[in-house]
């Protein structure tokens, strides 16, 4: 599956239709009488999340969307029929902002929750509409009025709340098909994962939790390396953060300050979030050399430090009880 997380699409709300002039045939009325009826108002435009989507492929070839226009008018002062509503679905966690102003109209996080953003054009008066004393014959209508056009941004973020984060190669595919169901691409080089992965872990209570394998960040991810902005955004949501660093480099903790630089400078409250700093592939240390980088974590930064392997499947119980006590907080 392709994961398309952002894309611009412009909106168009539907037109008013027309009122007409029309009369009818009646003794004693001058002219017939006006009976010209009026338009149908246009069809709004509605975004409404829908949990069975997962990406935002469709606007990819498909990038104007129209709502139905209203009818005219008829005669014996028949109303046009209003246009249709444009319901547009996406996926839960769709963030939906006008591009112009840059201002953010809504955020559609619950299953069928709806947001409207343009609304139709009235439908115009029919001749029907201007009798008066002083004209007993009006020949006036007016036209049905354009609907709203927008053109919108649309940001999917992944609604996870525990976010895996750590550089490439750090594992983090490996530790989600571990702890869930999940079955994430893999492969021994950087950069095999290119679109966020999710899996759902069950609590002992047998409640759901998702967890969002984010690919590997690089220096400088926040100021658009790689492709930082195309994942920090998921993180965004996340309640609790795994952090996951590669035991078997160089520098494990030169690892460690990189990430935790990327996540300040990104902002949006990120480094405040509440993380959990884990060691993984601990089978390729020995027990003096593991003893040696927690010490020196726990010293450099004040946190309890984990140790696991995901291939092996060690650690990953402790992992799961730290990750479901601060939840619960």
């Amino acid at each position: 599956m392709q994961f398309i997380d952002q894309a611009r699409i412009t909106i168009r709300a539907g037109k008013g239709g027309d009122g007409i002039v029309a009369f009818r045939r009646e003794k004693y009325v001058p002219a017939g009488g006006p009976a010209g009826g009026d338009g149908g108002d246009g069809g709004d435009v509605v975004f409404q999340a829908d949990s069975n989507l997962q990406t935002l492929l469709d606007f990819k070839y498909k990038q104007l969307l129209v709502a139905e226009d209203g009818k005219r008018g008829g005669p014996n002062k028949k109303a046009g029929a209003s246009g249709k509503d444009l319901v547009i679905k996406v996926p839960p966690g769709t963030e939906i902002r006008h591009v112009a102003t840059g201002i953010i109209l809504g955020d559609l996080i619950k299953d069928g929750q709806t947001l409207g953003v343009a609304f139709g054009g009235r439908g115009g008066a029919g001749n029907a509409r201007y009798l008066s004393n002083r004209n007993r014959a009006p020949e006036k209508f007016t036209e049905g009025k354009e609907g709203e056009e927008w053109y919108l941004q649309l940001e999917l973020k992944l609604l996870a709340e525990v976010g895996i984060i750590g550089l490439p190669n750090a594992g983090k595919s490996t530790l989600i098909s571990a702890l869930s169901s999940a079955r994430p691409k893999v492969a021994d080089y950087p950069f095999t994962t290119l679109i966020p992965n999710l899996g759902v872990v069950r609590k002992p209570s047998g409640d759901g939790t998702v967890f969002a394998d984010i690919p590997g960040l690089i220096e400088g991810a926040a100021n658009g390396a790689g492709l930082g902005h195309e994942f920090l955004r998921h993180i965004e949501r996340t309640r609790l953060l795994i952090h996951l660093v590669d035991a078997g480099t160089e520098d494990p903790f030169n690892d460690v300050q990189i990430l935790e630089k990327e996540l300040d400078d990104y902002g949006h409250g990120l480094v405040g979030r509440e993380r959990i700093l884990v060691l993984n592939k601990q089978e390729l240390l020995d027990e003096d050399k593991t003893a040696k980088l927690i010490s020196k974590f726990e010293d450099e930064s004040q946190k309890e430090v984990l140790v696991i392997s995901a291939v092996m499947k060690k650690g990953l119980d402790e992992l799961l009880n730290r990750v479901w006590i601060l939840l619960e907080k």
